[in-house]
């Protein structure tokens, strides 16, 4: 948001501004000493508590407030389009052939119950149930050990296959842990998908967390933006500033088709751990409780691969996201992605994607469009219909 209201400053400033950063705000009671007697021309931000909105009601100087996060905000207020990140999550889940649904957050707090309501009536307007896991969220931090213990034992008991929603990255480690202490494959069993897309906490999750980008960068500028008409003397619109979600990233924690199959479930999640190891069929053939002829017959016609191809699939994704993120020889990249040689990784490329390892990475690096066979490749995200 502070971006988005930078980029709108660059563009239509100059501003003066001053940043008040502190956790402080969370704190019913507490309110920033600048504020009495402050000469400036207007405030834009969160107003998370009585106090801090009664101090900025006093100035009697335009407000906006960004996300909205009290029900009791008397101000204008610019947030992301709940009901449409909400739905993005829900169609992701539905079109990978979920038809379990579960929801974890803080119904309490609004921007929550918002995003829940509208999983859960996208759902049910296509004839699906969804249950809620709701947890107290307040001191996350001093009750982690008690939060995936909770979370684990809903996670056991849920029927499986089933998506999830999560209300926002945040709490993406302690659930993909909880699906571990749970004994539950993620994605196989239990596909996630959390809202923010903050890169940082999406990669520490295990595996890497799917995520609706809400546009928080739009929200900034849109919020400055309407702050500089309120400033100009316009009036403040009566119903809230509603910015569409920008995307759905796609990771590995909802990569997958929703499988009931238990001895196919039990394969996959074998490749998706081991395939860049130098996974071998046969190694999965004897994990399986079934023999390794059922085993092929059964996992092309639930996943539409051979379990060969599925094995070559993980191992050119990782070798895909080391060759674009990484400056490592392209041997070290064919080693760490499963493949026997660089040869053999080259000629895979080479087949699948009609380039090299080298031209892939030369465009990925670059940010040209990603081309070969004639087709355009998308990396990592999906985008919203």
């Amino acid at each position: 948001m502070l971006q988005g209201i930078a980029r709108y400053v660059r563009e239509s400033g100059p501003w003066a501004l001053y940043h008040e950063p502190r956790m402080s705000q969370l704190v019913e009671g507490w309110v920033p000493k600048w504020v009495d007697g402050w000469q400036g021309k207007g405030i834009i931000g969160r107003f998370r508590t009585n106090s801090i909105i009664t101090a900025a009601k006093k100035t009697k100087l335009p407000v906006v407030d960004l996300l909205g996060a009290s029900s009791q905000t008397p101000f204008p207020v610019v947030e992301p389009d709940n009901a449409e990140v909400a739905r993005l999550a829900a169609e992701h889940l539905i079109g990978r052939g979920f038809r379990q649904f579960g929801y974890v957050g803080p119904l309490s707090v609004p921007w929550s119950q918002a995003r829940w309501q509208a999983f859960e009536r996208v759902l049910t307007g296509r004839g699906y149930a969804c249950d809620s896991l709701q947890l107290e969220f307040e001191n996350l931090h001093e009750s982690w050990d008690e939060f995936i213990e909770q979370t684990a034992r809903w996670i056991r008991n849920h029927p499986k296959p089933f998506g999830l929603m999560l209300c926002w990255d945040m709490i993406g480690p302690p659930v993909t842990q909880a699906c571990r202490e749970a004994g539950v494959a993620v994605p196989e069993e239990v596909a996630i998908v959390g809202v923010d897309n903050d890169e940082t906490l999406c990669s520490i999750c295990d595996p890497p967390l799917t995520s609706v980008c809400p546009n928080h960068d739009e929200v900034g500028y849109q919020g400055a933006a309407l702050l500089d008409r309120m400033m100009r003397g316009e009036g403040a619109p009566r119903q809230r500033v509603l910015i569409a979600p920008r995307a759905l990233v796609v990771r590995q924690s909802s990569d997958v088709s929703a499988i009931e199959d238990p001895a196919i479930s039990q394969a996959l999640r074998m490749i998706r751990e081991h395939a860049c190891n130098g996974l071998q069929v046969r190694e999965v053939a004897e994990h399986v409780p079934i023999s390794r002829s059922v085993l092929q017959r059964r996992f092309q016609a639930i996943v539409g691969r051979s379990v060969h191809d599925e094995i070559l699939r993980v191992q050119m994704r990782k070798a895909e996201e080391l060759l674009r993120e990484t400056d490592l020889p392209i041997g070290v990249v064919a080693e760490k992605a499963g493949f026997n040689h660089q040869e053999y990784m080259g000629a895979v490329f080479k087949g699948r994607m009609g380039m090299t390892p080298r031209e892939y990475r030369r465009q990925a690096q670059t940010g040209h469009p990603l081309t070969g066979n004639g087709k355009t490749f998308e990396v990592r995200r999906e985008t919203r219909r």
